[in-house]
């Protein structure tokens, strides 16, 4: 299998208040329980945080999304999941040429890691509709989480790395047993 699904910060705390979180969750719970039927790896990246009043327990993986006995889970402390952590060489021990992320924030970890997976040579899916972002005020001056979220599909849509193939699909057409076809 050379493809892997990447679950990026799906925790309880933070996904809190984001942007179309219920019906996020669930389409990476499809994808997760496809990509394991496939047998790709399901690997979680869980960003290390200490949020004062936060109970342990909803820093952890969001039920919706609990990892199972033959999941990676891995813990990150900046917003490349690549960055100080195991993955890139347990992608290669598992024969990944392609990375299917998902996950949570769209405009750090996702946009972060994404980028990384390019530059460590891996082909990218990133999931349209398995990404999310905070909600933001009405009254700020930023974007919107679903403008946010639109940027960065069209963006990844729109981007070139040399050989790299990049993809940007809906979770109901991502194909975990495709073959790689760039790099």
């Amino acid at each position: 299998m050379d493809t892997a699904l990447l679950i990026i910060d799906l925790q309880s705390a933070l996904v809190a208040g984001a942007h179309d979180a219920e019906a996020c969750l669930s389409r990476v719970a499809g994808l997760a329980e496809r990509a394991r039927a496939a047998g790709a790896p399901v690997l979680y990246l869980r960003q290390r945080v200490d949020l004062p009043g936060v109970p342990a327990d909803q820093l952890d993986v969001h039920p919706a999304v609990a990892p199972q006995p033959d999941d990676i889970v891995l813990d990150k402390d900046s917003a490349d999941s690549f960055l100080d952590t195991p993955l890139d060489g347990m992608l290669r021990e598992h024969g990944v040429r392609r990375v299917v992320v998902t996950g949570f924030a769209t405009d750090y970890c996702v946009d972060s890691t994404s980028r990384s997976a390019l530059s460590h040579g891996y082909d990218l899916v990133l999931v349209a509709d398995g990404h999310t972002t905070p909600q933001r005020p009405a009254d700020s001056p930023l974007p919107s989480a679903a403008q946010v979220i639109v940027h960065h599909n069209a963006l990844f849509a729109t981007i070139a790395y040399a050989d790299r193939v990049i993809q940007v699909l809906p979770a109901a057409e991502v194909d975990f047993v495709a073959e790689a076809v760039g790099g």
